[in-house]
């Protein structure tokens, strides 16, 4: 499954909404989809309360409802003819073509971020070759701002004072089951899916806040300064723990490429490890790092103002940003 939200207008402006990718480059609206589901089986008004609670129009409050949430979309999706301009009865669009819709971050409003860096040669390169030994005792990271999220396809409001606006090639993942102390083994269970994230990072203020044993801080927390997307894949049809190619691209030109098996640590020993005396909840994101090589810090250069970056990984499509002066948009 693949999950996205987006954006589609409505008599009272635009509303946000959560869909799936279908075949042929089309977007299923899953609760409307639900609602007519339903509303054939025991009439509008409780079809419409029954998909609302079981197949909610927010990915968080969907995952949070677990199998019993997943057993109801498949059979929505099971009995849904996947035609694009498909509507119900009331005129709402079930099936969307994709180039027809703006794409959000797929959770747009994460319970909490994290990014680790659990990548030897990264660190390797932004250390200048000495990795720390306490680096290898267990997954380090820090905490984002959830509030400073973008998705596909928006402008990154590169700070003013800046002009060494890193991108970061990263996947995350996302919990879709809360819990604590958890094994490796149990923490891949609580494991909803996976994204692309570009850990945008201001490295001429980083360097400068950090030098004095904290952070980062406002080198990474700004808004659009965590970009996700363009999709919600789940672990039925992407595995980390298999070769994927990662690449990042400026203008069409190829800085970055490396793989996810060069990671050090797995992704299922960074959330064990995060859970430790901590709870972890539906919608956390968790970054693994950037990948070796995956940063404009280690090449020497950086996207100037006016690029467009594009972050692609093998399973997981592609995530692309302008760097510019605009406000952010979410």
């Amino acid at each position: 499954m693949r999950y996205v939200t987006f954006e589609v207008p409505s008599p009272v402006g635009p509303i946000e909404r959560v869909g799936v990718l279908g075949a042929s480059g089309s977007v299923i609206d899953i609760n409307l989809a639900a609602r007519q589901y339903y509303a054939d089986r025991v009439g509008r008004r409780r079809g419409t309360a029954i998909a609302d609670a079981l197949v909610p129009a927010d990915l968080i409050a969907l995952l949070a409802n677990l199998e019993v949430g997943q057993d109801a979309l498949h059979r929505v999706l099971d009995d849904l003819p996947i035609e694009v301009g498909r509507t119900d009865e009331q005129g709402g669009t079930l099936v969307h073509a994709l180039d027809s819709v703006r794409l959000f971050a797929p959770i747009p409003r994460p319970a909490s971020i994290r990014d680790c860096s659990a990548y030897e040669q990264h660190v390797a390169a932004a250390s200048r070759g000495s990795v720390p030994k306490r680096w290898y005792d267990f997954p380090t990271y820090y905490k984002g701002n959830p509030f400073a999220v973008l998705g596909p396809d928006t402008v990154v409001p590169v700070p003013d004072d800046s002009e060494k606006c890193d991108y970061e090639l990263e996947y995350a993942a996302v919990i879709g089951r809360s819990g604590r102390d958890l094994s490796p083994e149990q923490a891949l269970d609580h494991i909803a899916g996976y994204l692309i994230f570009n850990d945008v990072s201001v490295r001429d203020v980083q360097f400068r806040e950090m030098s004095v044993g904290l952070g980062p801080a406002k080198s990474k927390d700004f808004d659009g300064s965590n970009l996700f997307g363009p999709a919600l894949v789940t672990p039925d049809e992407w595995d980390p723990h298999v070769h994927h190619t990662m690449q990042a691209f400026v203008d069409d030109e190829e800085w970055s490429s490396g793989s996810t098996t060069t990671i050090h640590f797995p992704v299922e020993e960074i959330v064990a490890h995060i859970s430790q005396r901590e709870t972890l909840r539906v919608g956390d994101i968790i970054g693994t790092g950037t990948v070796g090589g995956g940063c404009g810090l280690e090449l020497g250069k950086y996207p100037p103002r006016g690029s467009r970056v594009e972050l692609r990984i093998e399973g997981l499509g592609s995530l692309a940003n302008t760097w510019g002066d605009a406000p952010g948009e979410r």
